[in-house]
């Protein structure tokens, strides 16, 4: 039986000694109420919360999770790592390996660097950027995710407006709207930041359109400006190359995370020979940029996606994932709105502004065993079965029907507050 009683005295216990308790994406504010926060043990496609409840996850820790928890060769791989060394005065061989191993995957570069997260990867980005010629002016489009600095993140607390006072911003797959930011930004046209795909939160997601892709690049080329692919999340996950390749487009740089060691903490930015001068220009650096044991995850997590067919398994299992909550919708009487790419897809409820029907349905599947959002693009790994779909099938049809048969009594969510504050 379902129980929260270790998570909620955690919960208790964190908010004493955490500000707010929580912070990021896992905030309280956030989060369908009573959603496990903590978590014991992860394995394949399945994470265990404090409690000892066990949920076939569709977050995959927010995208790292790629061929499975635990990956058995990634693991290996890390295990012989650091028998060795990891964090030590200076990086490891294995880091050359894994600058030459992505240069030979990404078609557009020519070189890479590492860092840590996300959002270290953009930064660096925006930074060589503007050092490849010395402007200052920065595309980004409205609402897009691209890490959490200063310049970028969603929320104000701890912003000042200088932060932000060279940043365009435009609508995506707008390309008269690209134009004008780039009209705006004038002979200070620096860069232009550029998602995969539109993957926005609260959101119904859309693929790029390619003649926008083609009008981005035309406009950073005729300006002297860098077009950057912030592949952070997407990346490895559309495509076994850069994800703007599905539309026939390369950038001059390329950010990348997540997925990249299958969960040990690395992540990277790669570029074309064009970028080379200015990325030896800045001062970037981490403690543990240069450990060992992420890279040689990293290697491993290569090498398994050029030789297996990891990508096809999370397609299959995304779209049969897809095709099985659309069918149970209109069985139930609900409408549904299922968009982005199958292995990444977003389930958003017709006639829900204030998301109560979509809290409602992933805190009843949550209480079945299957952990979803109802804001935020999930994650297909590679480690899911038939039986895990058909398992999360059962479960999503029975929180169906609960929510058919309370639909009147579900509470409006926090969502709206939270909006609010960004």
């Amino acid at each position: 039986m379902w129980t929260n009683e270790k998570d909620k005295a955690l919960r208790e216990r964190a908010a004493e000694v955490i500000p707010g308790g929580m912070y990021g994406h896992q905030s309280t504010l956030l989060m369908p109420e009573d959603f496990p926060q903590f978590f014991t043990k992860a394995h394949g496609t399945r994470i265990t919360d404090a409690d000892g409840n066990v949920y076939i996850d569709y977050m995959c820790a927010y995208g790292p999770n790629l061929l499975g928890y635990g990956q058995a060769d990634v693991a290996a791989a890390v295990t012989r790592q650091q028998a060795l060394a990891d964090t030590c005065t200076g990086p490891g061989p294995v880091m050359v390996d894994l600058a030459e191993a992505m240069v030979g995957m990404i078609s557009h570069a020519d070189w890479a660097m590492f860092c840590k997260n996300g959002a270290d990867s953009t930064m660096m980005a925006l930074m060589i950027a503007r050092a490849y010629r010395g402007k200052r002016k920065v595309l980004v489009a409205n609402q897009a995710y691209h890490g959490s600095m200063p310049w970028n993140t969603p929320r104000p607390g701890g912003v000042v407006a200088e932060d932000r006072a060279h940043i365009i911003y435009f609508d995506y797959n707008d390309t008269q709207a690209l134009a004008d930011a780039v009209k705006e930004a004038g002979d200070d046209l620096a860069g232009i930041f550029a998602a995969p795909f539109r993957h926005d939160t609260f959101h119904d997601q859309s693929m790029p359109d390619p003649e926008y892709a083609r009008v981005a690049r035309k406009l950073a080329d005729e300006h002297d400006a860098l077009l950057i692919v912030d592949d952070v999340r997407a990346g490895f996950r559309m495509t076994r190359d850069c994800s703007w390749e599905t539309v026939g487009v390369q950038p001059d740089l390329s950010c990348w995370g997540k997925v990249l060691g299958n969960g040990q903490p690395i992540s990277a930015l790669v570029g074309n020979n064009r970028a080379r001068e200015a990325a030896s220009k800045i001062f970037v650096t981490g403690s543990y940029w240069f450990s060992a044991v992420p890279m040689a995850a990293a290697l491993e997590t290569l090498r398994i996606i050029r030789e297996t067919d990891y990508l096809e398994r999370m397609e299959k299992a995304g779209e049969g994932f897809r095709a099985g909550l659309v069918k149970q919708a209109a069985d139930f009487g609900f409408g549904l709105r299922h968009t982005g790419p199958a292995t990444m897809p977003i389930v958003l409820f017709e006639d829900d502004p204030d998301f109560k029907i979509g809290y409602g349905f992933c805190r009843a599947a949550m209480k079945r065993g299957v952990y979803m959002s109802p804001y935020h693009n999930m994650f297909m790994n590679a480690a899911m079965t038939d039986a895990d779909l058909e398992e999360t099938l059962e479960a999503t049809g029975a929180a169906f029907e609960e929510i058919k048969k309370n639909r009147a009594s579900l509470k409006p969510s926090a969502v709206l507050a939270a909006l609010a504050d960004a």
